[in-house]
């Protein structure tokens, strides 16, 4: 596969404040093959709109790619919580992303409310399709409902054997339900059923609040100096 570097200048990072952060954007001359998207994931890539990227910043090496286990995956006294707290109540569909004006005041209200923007502004319609919806792999949207209601969404990339979580965002009318917790745990029992190996969870940054939550997903690798390694 080859791949065509469109973006590699240093840039604030977005887990560190005042760290400066190098993450090259490449495009693949092509849509990803199942085994290809495996690969890259294996080699710790992540996906934004058709383009994939991980870090390689000068000085620091904080990122550490995170994958669960998920034949192997057990959920916590509070991951269970999570789970039996929304199963009965919401429905979840898997399909093709799509963008419209129900997901997008979803998506802004959980970036906004919840101080994750760093702009500050709303995204437009454009730049949720760019991000979420346009893709250069199999991606899937799961929608989880309460009745009618939107209470959340998950963006997935879907290989052949593994599936990374590209993003996921909810009302924060609902934060008590904990839906991130959930849609985890859902999404790994929906992925064994399918005999998936690995549920990717991004970048783990040991001093970064936002991001130190992934490794309460047990048991898990996490990528240093190039290899994969389980840990506590």
């Amino acid at each position: 596969m080859n791949f065509r570097e469109v973006w590699n200048e240093p840039e604030p990072c977005p887990y560190r404040p005042g760290e400066t952060a190098r993450l090259p954007l490449r495009a693949p001359a092509r849509m990803l093959t199942g085994a290809e998207l495996d690969a890259q994931l294996e080699a710790g890539d992540r996906r934004t709109g058709r383009l994939l990227y991980s870090p390689t910043c000068d000085t620091c090496r904080a990122c550490e790619p995170i994958r669960v286990d998920i034949a192997g995956f057990t959920p916590s006294k509070s991951q269970r919580r999570a789970w039996k707290r929304n199963v009965s109540e919401l429905s979840a569909r898997i399909g093709t992303p799509e963008v419209d004006d129900e997901r997008l005041e979803l998506f802004n209200r959980h970036k906004l409310e919840r101080g994750l923007s760093r702009s500050g502004e709303e995204i437009t319609s454009a730049a949720y399709r760019q991000w979420l919806v346009d893709t250069c792999c199999r991606t899937v949207e799961v929608t989880y409902r309460e009745g009618p209601r939107l209470v959340a969404v998950s963006i997935l990339d879907l290989g052949e054997r593994d599936a990374s979580s590209v993003y996921h965002f909810f009302n924060p009318d609902d934060e008590a339900r904990s839906m991130g917790v959930f849609s985890a745990v859902a999404e790994m029992r929906w992925l064994r059923k399918q005999n998936f190996r690995w549920y990717y969870l991004g970048l783990f940054v040991s001093d970064c609040a936002a991001l130190v939550y992934k490794a309460n997903y047990r048991p898990h690798e996490r990528l240093v100096a190039g290899q994969w390694a389980e840990r506590a």
